[in-house]
Parts: C-alpha cells; sequence; structure tokens
C-alpha cells in the first residue's frame, strides 16, 4: 500500500506539472480530465501525509508517556487517545479514495419490485417492502418518481416500478438487489401459522438513449387496455403498452399513464436500463466468475434477507448481520444495514487491492 501511494506522489507532482503546459491548458477536455485526476491524487497525498504525521504523533506520544510525570501522563494519553481516534478516520478515508470507483456510482437508479413464491401473501409483502423503500428515500431525501404500480387483488404488488434520484442512490440501492424473504402469519390465516413468501427486488442504473440504442425491429410492441385488481378494466381506451425485447426476451409493461404515448416512453425508459444492467453484467462475469445474477429464482431458500415479523429480526445472510429492529427497518430506517453493506462492499475492494 505505501509503494502505492508512493507512486501516487510521483504522478501527482506530474500531473501539477503538465497543467501549467500551454498546450494542455488550450486543450478543454484535456486540461477538464486532467484536472479531475489533480485533485483525484491531491486527495490521496494529502490523506496519506496526515495519517504519517499522526503515526509520527502516536510513536512520540508512547515514547514520552513512559517517561512522564503522572500528572503529564493523563494528559499525554489524552493526546494519544486523540491521535488514535484521528488515524482511524484518515486511513477510513485513505480507504475509500483507493477504493476502485462503481462507474454507475452517481446515476439514477430504477427499482423493481414483484411478489415471488407465496401467492398474495407475497405480493403484499412486495407493497410493503415498496412502502419502506419510499420512506427511506424520503429520509435520505432522495426524489421517487413511480413509474407503475400493479395492484393485486388484496392491494399488494404485482409489480411496482420507480426512479430513485439522488447522487449516492445507486452506491446504496443496489445492495437491495435480490429475493427477499418473509416469515409471518398473513391476514389470510385463521389457524395463526407462520408462512415463508418472497419478493423480488430489481435495481440497475438508469440508462440514457445514447448509451443503450435498441432498434425498433428488435421490438414486438403490445397495445392493450389498462386492468386494475382482480383484472378488472380501469380504462376505456387501449393505454397500456407491453414492449418485449425480442433479442434478449425482456418484457416491460406500463399501464399507469393515461396515455399510450407516456407509457411507451416510460416502458422504453425501463427497457433501456434493463439491457444497460445486462450489458453490464455480461462485462462483469467476463472479468470474474464470483458475481451472481440479482433476482435468482425468487424461491424461498434463494434469498438475501429475512424479515421475520415474530421475533422482529431482519438478517442480511451476505454479511452475516442480525437486527432486532425489523419495526423501525419497515418505517424506512435502513441506513445502520445499508451502511454495514457499503462498508463490506469496500473491506472485499481492499482485500483485492492488497491481493
Amino acid at each position: 500500500m505505501l509503494h502505492r501511494l508512493e507512486e501516487f506522489v510521483l504522478e501527482y507532482e506530474e500531473v501539477a506539472s503538465r497543467l501549467s503546459d500551454p498546450k494542455i491548458i488550450s486543450d478543454k477536455q484535456e486540461f477538464a480530465d486532467l484536472s479531475k485526476r489533480f485533485k483525484t491524487l491531491e486527495n490521496l497525498v494529502e490523506i496519506s501525509r496526515e495519517i504519517e504525521a499522526l503515526k509520527e504523533d502516536i510513536e512520540t506520544a508512547k515514547l514520552l508517556i513512559s517517561e512522564a510525570t503522572p500528572q503529564d501522563r493523563d494528559l499525554i494519553r489524552s493526546e494519544l487517545d486523540s491521535a488514535q481516534t484521528q488515524l482511524q478516520v484518515a486511513e477510513k478515508k485513505l480507504a475509500i479514495l483507493l477504493a476502485p470507483k462503481d462507474p454507475n456510482d452517481g446515476r439514477d437508479v430504477i427499482v423493481s419490485i414483484r411478489g415471488a413464491e407465496g401467492g398474495e401473501e407475497a405480493n403484499l409483502f412486495a407493497r410493503v417492502l415498496l412502502d419502506m423503500y419510499l420512506r427511506w428515500a424520503e429520509s435520505r431525501k432522495w426524489k421517487v418518481e413511480i413509474l407503475s404500480d400493479i395492484q393485486s387483488e388484496r392491494g399488494g404488488v404485482e409489480e411496482a416500478t420507480f426512479i430513485v434520484k439522488g447522487e449516492d442512490a445507486w452506491r446504496h440501492f443496489k445492495h437491495e438487489a435480490g429475493p427477499h424473504r418473509v416469515q409471518r402469519v398473513p391476514v389470510t390465516e385463521s389457524s395463526g401459522r407462520v408462512h415463508t413468501s418472497s419478493a423480488v427486488v430489481t435495481v440497475v442504473p438508469e440508462a440514457s438513449e445514447i448509451e443503450i440504442e435498441v432498434n425498433d425491429s428488435d421490438l414486438k410492441i403490445d397495445i392493450f387496455r389498462s386492468s386494475g385488481p382482480g383484472g378488472q378494466s380501469v380504462n376505456t381506451t387501449d393505454s397500456a403498452v407491453r414492449i418485449t425485447h425480442l433479442p434478449t426476451g425482456i418484457v416491460v409493461s406500463m399501464q399507469d399513464e393515461r396515455s399510450q404515448l407516456q407509457n411507451r416512453i416510460r416502458a422504453m425508459q425501463v427497457l433501456r436500463s434493463r439491457l444497460y444492467a445486462m450489458e453490464s453484467e455480461k462485462r462483469n462475469q467476463e472479468l470474474s466468475n464470483t458475481k451472481k445474477a440479482q433476482v435468482g429464482t425468487g424461491g424461498r431458500g434463494d434469498k438475501i434477507r429475512t424479515y421475520n415479523y415474530k421475533e422482529n429480526r431482519v438478517s442480511d445472510h451476505r454479511i452475516g448481520l442480525t437486527l432486532y429492529k425489523l419495526d423501525k427497518i419497515l418505517l424506512g430506517d435502513l441506513n445502520e444495514l445499508s451502511t454495514a453493506l457499503v462498508e463490506a462492499e469496500l473491506a472485499d475492494q481492499l482485500t483485492n487491492i492488497k491481493d
């Protein structure tokens, strides 16, 4: 790690020199790229120098404390504790700077939720997850736009899709992708037996038309009448749109908007993002076979997280974290859980760097 920091210092000095070159200054794009790199390197150099200074302070304090008078010893020990705390904070900042950057950081996020195994109970749980995420987004000041919300017979969710807009939305929401399992007594259960069912959450970064070009010849577009719970018609016009991408088999349906054109625009928005995610996943698989698909089968045994109502418990199986605060989490308090997932990802990245 120290060897890498020495390389960063040399690069920092080189970039600083190049930024004063008239040829670089006259090239707006190259100057902007170099300026961005200079800022990154500047942060790395500053934090590494801060770490070295704190380490020296700690070593000095350790030497002094053994020779100090009882009166001075408490003061030195206090300064030592303060320096060690500052060192931990500085090292964490350095770890974040050194970690590989996710190319999708800063993008808006498209989230889809659907009931999986468990019939109508799965759909009702999908509604719980939707409400949980909307409250979480509100608490973090992320903007949300509902694209579709297809209700089931009892008010659950057959499938809901929404966009989350926020600078750090992708960093947190990407860890929500996968099958979620619930263990609770359904409202339809008269004997009080606990049932297990599941819902699947899909999370993809929003893609633009420039990034993903879709040929009209690859699309099958069906127009139909919007329907509500139980399949009853809720619209007198054929405004709902179903788009099938023939090469991949991806199907996107939109029916919440009143006009066929609006539903088609939104369906294409989701389709492009799913194609972008598919391409990203394909590239990642070529680099590493360790990454699993987000959706899985949606089965009860295939899950990233379990929500147990009786024990007021939420368990995330990827990082082995269990919190006994299900009631608060369902009200949108996901920050502790999400932070743990972000930090676990960072730890994995740093391990890979060391390897």
